[in-house]
């Protein structure tokens, strides 16, 4: 069985390296340029096996997903990535499971054009965190702050199929590969951050569920709002698997699409659609910002619907 320092030495190996990395792997701590006129924007999470991915998920699905729930953060920020940082926890020095782990992992990395700069690896129960680092100019962060009364929500894509996938995982009968994939490999919406610099007032990424992030916004901002449940986008493989009540709940609840939800004036809304259809990435408004807190949940004939939950939280259940 290889020592951590092998195993250290079999990622650098494979780890890309972006100009501005003046060091990465191998020293105590690495080394970054940052340039100038920029801020620099800083997340972390950390996956727990049985937690936040199906115990037996494949390695590489993991990988992805480990940086995958990070650049989302970045992208509700509207930073674009650049550099992070990998500590990895695993019951043995599996070299085989290792690999196919870095398969996923460097797979969207080398897509967003993010250098691995450094990490720790130690013994234990398969867990991984990941420190992702982006940039942005100076003042145009998106900040969950921003919302103000009457101002649109819109949501990116579609919502509830990753929460679908894993609610039929958990009942062990039937199972849609779609819906799995969206939970294994979760599309960060990198570029439409990017895209809407200027355009959206505040933005989440939808980890936890729409009702759950959205009530972050509402919050920071110091506003309420209304949902129209009937405007939700909902993907043809989840209509065909779960009626209307079980669909909403998943959408406002099931968590882990890393979806942006973003606010915006109703004045941008063309603005906002072709620089999203540019990226052939759909969009939906789905309510609108009022001055009464709380969030209110509408069906289409005009009635209040009420979740049986609120959205995912740690040490109130588990994801899987």
């Amino acid at each position: 069985m290889p020592g951590e320092f092998a195993l250290i030495d079999r990622i650098r190996a494979r780890a890309a390296r972006r100009d501005d990395v003046v060091r990465g792997i191998g020293d105590d701590a690495a080394v970054l340029a940052v340039p100038d006129g920029h801020e620099l924007v800083v997340t972390c999470d950390t996956l727990v096996a049985g937690v936040h991915f199906p115990d037996g998920t494949a390695p590489s699905d993991v990988g992805y997903k480990a940086l995958a729930v990070n650049l989302s953060d970045l992208a509700a920020m509207a930073a674009a990535p650049a550099w992070c940082t990998l500590a990895l926890t695993l019951p043995d020095g599996d070299e085989a499971w290792l690999d196919a782990f870095l398969d996923g992992f460097l797979e969207l990395a080398d897509e967003h054009g993010v250098s691995l700069v450094g990490g720790d690896t130690t013994r234990g129960p398969l867990a991984m965190t990941v420190t992702a680092h982006g940039l942005v100019p100076a003042g145009q962060a998106l900040l969950r702050s921003g919302a103000r009364v009457g101002e649109d929500i819109w949501v990116t894509g579609t919502l509830g199929d990753a929460a679908g996938g894993l609610a039929q995982w958990r009942q062990r009968g039937p199972a849609s590969a779609k819906l799995r994939y969206r939970l294994d490999r979760p599309t960060p919406r990198v570029q439409a951050g990017l895209a809407l610099r200027g355009l959206a007032s505040a933005a989440v990424d939808l980890s936890d569920g729409l009702a759950a992030d959205l009530g972050h916004v509402l919050a920071a901002s110091g506003v309420g709002a209304r949902l129209d449940l009937g405007r939700l986008p909902c993907s043809r493989t989840l209509a065909d698997h779960f009626d209307e009540n079980r669909r909403w709940e998943l959408q406002l609840t099931g968590g882990d699409d890393y979806e942006l939800c973003f606010t915006a004036p109703a004045a941008r809304a063309l603005e906002i659609e072709q620089a999203l259809a540019a990226l052939e990435l759909p969009a939906t408004v789905v309510g609108q910002v009022e001055a009464e807190p709380g969030l209110r949940l509408l069906t289409p004939e005009g009635g209040a619907w009420t979740p049986p939950a609120t959205g995912y939280q740690h040490f109130e259940g588990g994801h899987a």
